[in-house]
Order: structure tokens, then C-alpha cells, then sequence
């Protein structure tokens, strides 16, 4: 199997990336919800804490990663213009071409109703999804600072586990687009 240079950065974005996000939420999620004193012992609680630190920190900087390759190496090709005026060079066309990018291809409307795929999935992809990097870094950075309190404290607790789960949604949204839209209008 041979992958070209867009599809090699697609598949890290989506599918190298994407994964890691989502097994380093699994193991944030439960590393957080079984952060209970009642459950823990002094030097259970010492490994726990290292563990989610540098767990749910991966977790950002995972998140940054992937928004950072969409945003600066896949959006670009996805964006191109070619099809010219009235989207001439996707006439007839089952799938994205060198005179059809995968955008002027939603908008074209040549195979269905395909704009809205782009005006409102692209625009979350675009715009809505740099929020799950930032919330994501929001709860890596409680973890840090409170380390132990946070087993304490379940106000702490509970607000980084919010913040963690919206980066989760707000990023799975964005991974449902962006496999939606790639099955309809690939980057070729």
C-alpha cells in the first residue's frame, strides 16, 4: 500500500493523532473519576498523580498537534481553488480531481447536496474545533497546579473533569466532520 504526501498527513491528522486523543481522554477520564481519597492511599494517590499529570498534558499537546497539522498542512489542500468560476472544473465529476478540490467539490453540488458538508462542517473543523486544545490545556494545567488537591476537592475535580470532557466533545465533533467530509470529497 502506497500513501501519497496528502494522504500520508491526512491519515497522521485523522487517524495517528485522532487516535492518541481519544485513548489518552479514556485513561484521563478514568485516572480522574477514581481520584477519591476514600479510594486511595498516600502513596496510591503519589503514582496516580504522576501518571494523570503527564497523562492528561500528553492528552493537550496531542490536541494541539492535531489541530495544528488540520489548520497548517491538510486545510490548505483541502481549500484550494480550481475549479474556476461557476465551479466548471467539477463538471461531471464523481469525486475531488486536479482541476476539482475537495472544496470547490462540496460546493459544486455535483454529486447531491454537498455545500452544506462545507458550510457548516468545514466551519466547525475551521473555527469551532481550536477550542478542544484549549480546554484541554485548561485541564492539564489544574492538574499541574493542584496536583493532590485534586482528590481533595471535588469542585476541582469536577470542573477538570468538565473541562477534559468538553475537549472531548468538542473534538469528536470535529473528527465526525472531518471522516464525513473525507468519504465524500477526499484530498487527492
Amino acid at each position: 500500500m502506497e500513501l501519497t504526501n496528502r494522504e500520508f498527513w491526512t491519515f497522521v491528522h485523522g487517524m495517528v493523532l485522532g487516535s492518541m486523543f481519544l485513548l489518552a481522554f479514556t485513561g484521563g477520564l478514568a485516572g480522574l473519576y477514581s481520584l477519591r481519597p476514600e479510594w486511595l492511599t498516600s502513596e496510591g494517590l503519589r503514582e496516580r498523580m504522576t501518571r494523570l499529570r503527564w497523562g492528561i498534558s500528553a492528552m493537550a499537546v496531542i490536541a494541539w498537534a492535531t489541530v495544528l497539522t488540520g489548520t497548517w498542512i491538510v486545510y490548505p489542500w483541502y481549500r484550494e481553488s480550481l475549479a474556476g468560476e461557476e465551479s466548471a472544473g467539477c463538471e461531471g465529476l464523481q469525486a475531488p480531481s486536479e482541476t476539482c478540490s475537495p472544496r470547490d467539490f462540496l460546493l459544486s453540488n455535483v454529486s447531491g447536496d454537498t455545500e452544506s458538508w462545507h458550510t457548516f462542517g468545514m466551519e466547525w473543523k475551521e473555527h469551532v474545533a481550536w477550542i478542544a486544545p484549549m480546554l484541554a490545556t485548561a485541564a492539564a494545567f489544574v492538574t499541574v497546579y493542584y496536583g493532590r488537591s485534586l482528590a481533595q476537592s471535588p469542585f476541582l475535580r469536577r470542573l477538570v473533569l468538565w473541562l477534559f470532557a468538553g475537549a472531548f466533545v468538542v473534538a469528536g465533533i470535529a473528527g465526525l466532520f472531518g471522516a464525513l467530509i473525507t468519504k465524500t470529497a477526499p484530498i487527492t
